[in-house]
């Protein structure tokens, strides 16, 4: 344990559903991890980006949530979203993508990992044969919102929405990928394309990615055209590394691969500003959940799991090493008073996190 004390300010949003119940744990474990190697935390939390915000002030966020949060190193983001009181278009456009926009957080990150403990829908595979990252290109792609509809409800309506892909986007991740991939094992990166079928921004990707391929010869590199790539996510995930693919091509592979891993629900992700302009947002895929929020059922792993990447990407590796092995160890258990129903358990929010944190405060370095 090192007597070196190392601070990280971290912005708290629980925003909607689930992510209210599942962030207290989140920080708990976070607090284990400082406590267990002298970090220094430091959590404010925030209403906003919430549908109860939205109701009070009619917007998600307010005038200044960019001065606000620009201060900190890092977002812990819950989750946002009840459609029932705010359609998901305003919920959405107005907070999450707000943020990954205006503070650049161009990298999403997803592992994809099949952890101990977790029944696998893949024949045959054990924890050890799905440890793959997707990285997506976060802030333009197939999701530019530039476009626009007219003459409706005629025969003549038409409506046009344009892919833009710059290079210093497609670069910038691209760089971002290899990079990973040169600092794992197998040092290999598959790049997903659809160049045999949209003629124009995909061939332009596959170029970039050969101009990429020439500053990292020490990265085995390939590419698939995104439908087969799909099918082999699903019948060889053994294969993958490290797969780096556009806004739309990443959103898809990274909730398949999780999904493949055995549920979405434990997945987290990380929304980065590589260069630390800005603050970077870490969060758990599963969304607000409306179903089941206030039941105390939700789990909370995918929460935990984010920080565990937030530690990570600020460099706090034997913290976040910590985490993930008490996560391991706690899906290891197989204990179903602890796990939650959507893992066969008949545990809780809090039995669940309370089991991990608790873990983590046993952990010998």
């Amino acid at each position: 344990m090192s007597d070196l004390k190392k601070s990280l300010s971290i912005a708290v949003i629980p925003g909607d559903g689930i992510g209210i119940e599942v962030m207290p744990h989140g920080i708990k474990c976070l607090e284990a991890a400082a406590k267990l190697y002298n970090l220094d935390l430091h959590f404010e939390s925030f209403d906003f980006a919430s549908c109860e915000y939205y109701q009070k002030h009619g917007d998600m966020l307010p005038k200044d949530w960019k001065e606000t949060l620009s201060r900190f190193d890092a977002i812990y983001f819950g989750a946002v979203g009840l459609p029932d009181v705010v359609p998901d278009h305003i919920s959405l456009w107005g907070s999450l993508l707000q943020f990954r926009r205006v503070f650049d957080q161009y990298i999403n990150l997803r592992p994809c990992r099949l952890m101990p403990g977790v029944k696998c829908p893949l024949a045959n595979r054990k924890p050890g044969d799905i440890d793959f990252w997707v990285v997506r290109e976060n802030t333009e792609g197939e999701y530019s919102s530039i476009g626009g509809r007219i003459f409706e409800g005629t025969d003549r309506e038409f409506v046009t929405q344009e892919t833009v892909m710059t290079r210093i986007g497609v670069d910038r991740v691209l760089k971002y990928a290899f990079e990973l991939a040169k600092t794992r094992p197998k040092a290999h990166l598959t790049s997903a394309t659809k160049s045999n079928g949209i003629s124009i921004t995909m061939p332009y990707w596959d170029e970039r990615v050969r101009e990429m391929q020439n500053h990292y010869p020490e990265v085995r590199t390939d590419k698939f055209h995104i439908d087969i790539l799909c099918a082999h996510i699903v019948q060889k995930p053994d294969f993958f590394d490290v797969i780096v693919g556009s806004n739309l091509f990443g959103d898809i592979l990274s909730d398949l691969g999780p999904a493949c891993t055995g549920t979405i629900g434990i997945a987290p992700s990380g929304n980065i500003n590589p260069e630390g302009k800005f603050p970077s947002l870490f969060e758990p895929v599963h969304g607000s959940a409306p179903d089941i929020a206030g039941k105390g059922i939700a789990n909370p792993v995918g929460m935990i799991w984010a920080g565990q990447m937030m530690l990570e990407h600020f460099g706090f590796k034997d913290a976040a090493g910590a985490m993930l092995k008490a996560i391991e160890n706690v899906l290891a258990s197989g204990t179903s008073d602890v796990f939650t129903a959507d893992m066969g358990g008949k545990g809780s929010t809090a039995s669940f996190g309370n089991a991990i944190e608790k873990e983590i405060l046993n952990m010998k370095t």
